[in-house]
């Protein structure tokens, strides 16, 4: 994507989750945004999802690194939507990303959850989501690819580190 302007996107914290951990085969998701290969569109609401979901599901370390990504990077567009559209009535929380999205006028919300499904109903505001597996093809990254051993990829060790620990607890 160098040489243009990078895309604006919305991702949904399951496919941020999904994107962090250098055993994952989505985690060159996360190594193009801290290349800068598209922007993230976030709102206060998403970033304390983001910090509360990461915190749970890998652990508090991670998360504050993630967050200090997100405050640093310059690939990060902060919004403060001020209107609820509303559009998602299984799941209201999601209606955060849309809202961000709209805002934003982002190119797609990446996300793994159906409960965005409804939105193809919708013709305005328009607002297109696409899964991990497209953006990826995006992104042109192959899915089951993983990053290069020298990636200044700190978080991705962090969170593998972490499921290896948590893999040895269980047995």
């Amino acid at each position: 994507m160098t040489g243009s302007r990078s895309m604006d996107i919305v991702l949904d914290t399951n496919v941020l989750v999904m994107s962090l951990s250098l055993r994952n085969e989505y985690s060159r998701i996360w190594e193009s945004f801290v290349k800068g290969d598209y922007t993230l569109c976030l709102s206060n609401d998403i970033m304390e999802e983001y910090e509360e979901v990461i915190s749970r599901n890998i652990n508090p370390k991670v998360a504050r690194i993630v967050i200090s990504y997100l405050l640093i990077l310059p690939n990060v567009r902060f919004l403060d939507p001020h209107y609820s559209f509303g559009l998602i009535k299984a799941d209201v929380d999601d209606n955060k990303f849309v809202d961000c999205a709209i805002c934003a006028n982002a190119k797609y919300i990446v996300s793994e959850d159906h409960h965005f499904d409804i939105l193809k109903e919708y013709s305005f505001p328009r607002v297109e989501v696409i899964g991990i597996d497209l953006f990826a093809n995006i992104l042109k990254v192959r899915p089951y690819s993983l990053p290069d051993e020298d990636s200044p990829m700190l978080l991705n060790e962090d969170a593998a580190e972490y499921s290896n620990k948590k893999s040895e607890s269980n047995l």
